[in-house]
């Protein structure tokens, strides 16, 4: 195991050299780039992330000061979700065959604003961080004292612009794929009779959103 989360973090320090050499040539100096945004929750809220990126030793500093407080709503984010939406990004620009490990973040420091809604209080509602995606329940488990089974069922995903959403996928961080038909016929006690997208369940507009799934099982 210390093999592959030794692998990881050489992988992304690589990604990060060449990443920030690449980026150098728009004039920034002293091998260190900088890269900030922003982005606004529907009352106004702003997630502020300012990246840099020191290509000489292949590490960057995701830095989130300037986001705003925890909120009276319940869309608040236990601390942990923003170090899995950065390895989830990190990862993403990785263009090797490697496994998703904690080492991919040993690179990389991460700054979170203590009080705001990335770091929220105790006392403060955390849910609905899957709001922009299917909003429903998309697990299933069955078995017995001799087996188990267990899978995540995709959705649709949100759109933006200027693009529509996915049908039929597990949305960002999920990361996980289901059993195929064939297969979970042969070693389970089921007939998969439908397994298809359920049309026009996305919603129209400007962009779709994406569709989602009817998954008809008998056991």
């Amino acid at each position: 195991m210390t093999h592959v989360q030794t692998n990881a973090e050489e992988a992304v320090r690589e990604m990060l050299k060449s990443m920030g050499q690449l980026l150098h040539m728009d004039g920034q100096k002293n091998g260190i780039v900088t890269i900030e945004g922003e982005d606004f929750m529907d009352d106004g809220s702003v997630i502020h992330l300012k990246v840099c990126i020191y290509s000489e030793k292949g590490e960057a500093t995701f830095d989130f000061s300037g986001t705003s407080l925890e909120v009276y709503g319940n869309w608040n984010a236990p601390e942990a979700i923003t170090p899995a939406a950065v390895i989830y990004c990190i990862r993403s620009l990785v263009n090797l065959d490697i496994p998703l490990k904690q080492g991919g973040l040993a690179p990389v420091k991460i700054l979170i604003p203590k009080g705001s809604f990335l770091s929220p209080s105790d006392k403060a509602v955390v849910v609905g961080g899957n709001a922009c995606s299917q909003g429903c329940m998309n697990n299933l488990t069955f078995g017995d004292k001799t087996f188990g089974y267990y899978e995540t069922i995709g959705g649709g995903s949100g759109v933006g612009l200027p693009w529509d959403g996915t049908s039929g996928v597990q949305c960002h961080m999920t990361n996980t794929r289901m059993t195929g038909p064939e297969i979970f016929e042969q070693r389970y006690p089921v007939i998969l009779h439908e397994f298809v997208i359920r049309a026009r369940t996305g919603g129209a507009g400007l962009q779709r959103g994406g569709d989602g799934l009817v998954r008809q099982t008998e056991f």
